[in-house]
């Protein structure tokens, strides 16, 4: 039986990674093995990528430089983390995926949708989630959160407010778009309504049929078993 892919996505602040480890917490409960990673990051080498993305001035990378940097960290995430995993049975609950691409380096910063699905399906043989859940929170609101959680600001929250507000409409719009696989969640919400919400959609997964285990085509290289937890540290 091949694993499941779920994504958490948002804005700054929106509180994925406090979601992300209680979602992982109930699906060890109900018996089903879970791996928990996050997006830029998850394997060595995407780790490496992922502080050149994260660090520095706003405008230390343009939008096509980022672009091909979280596509370089996810082709090495998809490859020795994510396929070898779903290959086994395992689920796969990421902190950011392809739709933050679609949202930060298209919506919020001009690149061309088909672009960046071109470059998303190079990276990673066109793998898409099975359910994608998107927190959607204020912008004011979610900066002022994630400000707090780091004692300052992070090279995206440095963006001006005009970006966020283009990332939030972007997210929203994906979900408009593809309302079978991504689902709008109230990320505003206490921490517990949230939880319940995103339980919900889980539910409806797990009841769902399984997608074959060849769609995956995993890869011969796996970091599977040093990857049994990864801690995003970020929303």
């Amino acid at each position: 039986m091949s694993g499941r892919l779920i994504t958490l996505e948002g804005g700054e602040g929106a509180g994925k990674s406090t979601q992300v480890q209680r979602l992982a917490e109930r699906l060890r409960g109900e018996g089903i093995d879970v791996v928990v990673t996050r997006e830029p990051g998850g394997t060595a080498g995407a780790e490496a990528v992922r502080a050149l993305l994260v660090e520095g001035d706003a405008d230390r990378w343009s939008a096509a430089a980022e672009a091909c940097l979280v596509n370089a960290a996810r082709a090495d995430h998809v490859e020795r983390l994510i396929r070898p995993a779903l290959a086994a049975g395992t689920w796969v609950i990421c902190d950011r995926f392809v739709d933050s691409t679609l949202a930060y380096q298209g919506a919020g910063k001009g690149l061309a949708d088909s672009a960046l699905r071109n470059l998303h399906h190079v990276a990673t043989q066109d793998l898409w989630p099975d359910l994608t859940l998107i927190l959607d929170i204020a912008v004011e609101a979610g900066l002022a959160r994630a400000a707090a959680r780091r004692g300052g600001g992070g090279r995206f929250e440095a963006h001006d407010t005009g970006f966020h507000l283009a990332v939030a409409q972007g997210f929203r719009e994906i979900a408009d778009a593809e309302p079978h696989r991504c689902k709008l969640i109230d990320g505003g919400a206490t921490a517990d309504a949230v939880a319940a919400a995103i339980w919900a959609e889980v539910a409806a997964l797990i009841a769902a049929p399984a997608v074959p285990a060849a769609n995956y085509r995993a890869s011969a290289v796996g970091e599977l078993d040093s990857h049994t937890r990864v801690d995003s540290g970020d929303d």
